[in-house]
């Protein structure tokens, strides 16, 4: 599904994930690669194909897009190095014709030879792209010369249906000057948002992506 943001065309993707400049650009957020054996390393029990589920989605994503540009917004590995990071590696390997960047985030926390053994850009704050300022989280205040597309917030939103039926979906997020995308990562939570007055709310459910009315939520 397509979206207009300052004179540029956004395509969201079910995947949780968005591409730019007709399809050159990749951006995700928050995948969280890591979080999965840190809990299992703490006795937390998590199913160990829950890791495999990440980097396949991932893999499927970048063969589906094929894209020349990545674009990870923040908490990409969620704590200090484990195997997975190597995992991780080797997607990014194969996929070698590809720029991957990353605006870090408040669990980026590997040493900067770890990121250059990827291969991988790192920005420190927030990265300019034409109209837009990407962050990893929400700026406070958005300027008005530049739309800021964020992550962190892992954002959905409370559907009621009939019978009294209700669910929390993942959602994109588009307000007046700020865009929050949902984590890629499967192993997230949800953090209820609720929208103002002619913002715009594109939940995921079943592999699709819908537009929500106000009233809805």
């Amino acid at each position: 599904m397509n979206i207009e943001i300052r004179g540029q065309r956004i395509t969201m993707l079910p995947e949780k994930a968005l591409t730019l400049m007709s399809g050159k650009i990749l951006v995700l957020a928050d995948l969280h690669f890591g979080k999965i054996n840190h809990f299992r390393k703490s006795g937390i029990p998590v199913p160990p194909k829950a890791n495999d589920r990440n980097s396949e989605f991932l893999i499927d994503l970048l063969n589906r897009v094929k894209p020349d540009r990545v674009i990870f917004l923040g908490d990409l590995f969620h704590s200090h190095y484990n195997e997975e990071w190597e995992v991780l590696g080797q997607v990014l390997h194969h996929f070698s014709s590809c720029q991957f960047e990353l605006v870090k985030g408040n669990h980026d926390i590997m040493s900067k030879l770890q990121y250059e053994r990827h291969k991988m850009k790192v920005h420190e704050g927030e990265l300019k792209i034409g109209p837009f300022v990407f962050t990893h989280e929400p700026q406070e205040n958005p300027g008005l010369d530049a739309y800021n597309i964020a992550g962190h917030i892992h954002p959905g939103v409370h559907l009621s249906g009939k019978g009294k039926q209700s669910l929390m979906l993942p959602c994109f997020y588009f307000g007046a000057h700020q865009g929050i995308m949902p984590a890629f990562g499967s192993f997230t939570g949800l953090a209820r948002i609720r929208p103002k007055k002619n913002d715009q709310v594109f939940v995921i459910a079943e592999s699709k992506i819908l537009k929500v009315d106000q009233e809805q939520i």
